[in-house]
């Protein structure tokens, strides 16, 4: 007999945590733009601009994994 394979999280936080993850992404997305346009050229740090855009870019990807669970078909 098989296991059945069961989420971490209940179904009932879904959409609440898909809303958190893409508030998270936009507000990080927002601060990019900010740090760009408010910063000199000459004084931008490159590891700062891809560190922001690596980490919205992960909660904005990541909210599909909470967007409608019961619609996917696996």
């Amino acid at each position: 007999m098989q296991a059945s394979i069961s989420s971490p999280l209940p179904v009932a936080w879904y959409p609440a945590l898909a809303v958190l993850t893409v508030a998270v992404g936009l507000m990080l997305t927002a601060s990019f733009f900010i740090y760009e346009a408010t910063v000199s050229t000459r004084s931008r740090s490159l590891a700062k601009e891809l560190t922001t855009a690596a980490v919205a870019s992960v909660f904005l990807g990541f909210w599909i994994s909470f967007r409608s669970p019961r619609k996917w078909c696996f």
